[in-house]
C-alpha cells in the first residue's frame, strides 16, 4: 500500500488533521507512506481496537 497525501482528495481539509498517516508517523507534508501487508494489518487492528483513527485517505479521480 502506498499513501501519497499529493494523490489525497482528502488533502489540506480537517481530515488531514485526524489522519491515521499524520497520527502514526507524524510525516513531513507531501512525504507518501508505503507499507507493506504486515504494517497494514497492524494498522487496521490499531483502528479496529479504537487506538488510531481509521484511514481516510481517499485517491483523486484521475
Amino acid at each position: 500500500m502506498r499513501i501519497d497525501c499529493d494523490e489525497c482528495r482528502m488533502q489540506h481539509t480537517s481530515a488531514c488533521e485526524d489522519c491515521v498517516v499524520t497520527f502514526v508517523v507524524n510525516r513531513e507534508p507531501g512525504d507518501a507512506l508505503v507499507i507493506d501487508s504486515e504494517e497494514e494489518r497492524a494498522v487496521r487492528l490499531l483502528t479496529s481496537a479504537g487506538l488510531v483513527p481509521r484511514l481516510r485517505h481517499e485517491r483523486r479521480a484521475g
